[in-house]
């Protein structure tokens, strides 16, 4: 079991207010995920679950149980850090078991655990390694074999992939969703990266200068944002955001998705139709993002499907898809 339940939590370091009374619930089995842009607060929340940071005010508590005044290692919570934290000395099996070795487990059951963990992990051939002769990616896997073999209630990653390349980070990322799939275990991953958030949450949290914006499924928090901020957040290429006194509407801005704006060539001034020209052209292959300069709107962002023909400085014109539109009002909230 590992629910996760905070309430009003708060931290300062001083006058200067951190985290601003967070609640939340995370059921048993749950992957949770933090996100937000650095200075949110996110791994100060990370932290302040793991005992690694003081709670200012408000209570921690694990399947009911209040924790903050648990020190770290009497919380059954295993962290896996941005750095790898691995002894360069010890072997991926030493590395993996000396959390239960310190704590007096039998050699037998410690060799049991490592094992199990590494098994999981593809290290099975790895395990007499030292760490200089692993890849980042293998030194990153046995970080979290030394979380598992603690069997602890909550997991916590704070930023893992951040080293790794694009390749691996890809690579890591499945793994780690296939290990929460093996586990069932409760996990909170913190991020920057809404690409992590989108692909591997249960339930994302976004957060915002030390507030929840909003909680909820990664598509749910895609297709039915509260604000500007979550909207602009959550999804890459991000929303566009058009004046919508410029089309003639009564909200103060529209947000759209580069996928539910149309494209044509040609510089007519047809009702409906956003002029503007091509600032930039990504072609990916399976899509190609077009970037447009408008008058009114500034650069708005394109997505289309597959190869397609465009070049910079070109006349063009954009058109919304109305069944798509999100509208919100001065302050940034979503008008329903």
């Amino acid at each position: 079991m590992g629910a996760l339940t905070l309430t009003q939590v708060t931290k300062s370091f001083g006058r200067t207010d951190v985290i601003k009374g967070v609640d939340l619930h995370v059921d048993d089995g749950e992957f949770c995920v933090f996100v937000g842009p650095s200075g949110c607060g996110k791994s100060t929340l990370l932290r302040m679950i793991a005992g690694l940071e003081d709670v200012t005010s408000g209570d921690v508590a694990v399947d009911g149980t209040r924790i903050n005044d648990l020190a770290p290692a009497k919380r059954e919570i295993a962290m896996v850090f941005q750095s790898y934290a691995l002894y360069p000395h010890l072997t991926v099996r030493d590395n993996m078991g000396l959390a239960l070795k310190q704590a007096g487990v039998p050699k037998p059951q410690i060799a049991q655990a490592t094992d199990r963990a590494g098994a999981m992990l593809a290290l099975d051939a790895l395990m007499e390694r030292r760490p200089a002769e692993l890849s980042g990616g293998q030194r990153q896997r046995v970080a979290i074999g030394r979380a598992i073999v603690r069997t602890p209630k909550l997991f916590l990653f704070d930023e893992p992939l951040s080293n790794l390349d694009a390749a691996l980070r890809v690579q890591t990322r499945i793994e780690i969703a296939k290990l929460h799939r093996d586990l069932g275990a409760t996990m909170i991953y913190v991020t920057h990266d809404q690409v992590e958030a989108m692909t591997l949450a249960d339930k994302i949290v976004v957060l915002r200068a030390g507030r929840v914006e909003q909680v909820g499924r990664p598509m749910d928090l895609y297709n039915d944002p509260d604000n500007t901020f979550v909207a602009g957040f959550i999804g890459s290429p991000q929303m566009n955001f058009l004046k919508s006194g410029k089309l003639g509407l009564s909200s103060e801005t529209l947000g759209i998705r580069p996928e539910h704006l149309s494209l044509d060539h040609g510089a007519s001034m047809e009702p409906g139709r956003i002029p503007g020209r091509v600032s930039h052209v990504e072609k990916l292959g399976g899509e190609t993002l077009v970037y447009v300069h408008t008058e009114d709107h500034g650069l708005l962002t394109v997505r289309l499907f597959g190869e397609q023909d465009y070049a910079v400085d070109e006349a063009v014109g954009m058109r919304l898809d109305p069944t798509r539109v999100f509208h919100f009002d001065a302050e940034g909230k979503r008008l329903r």
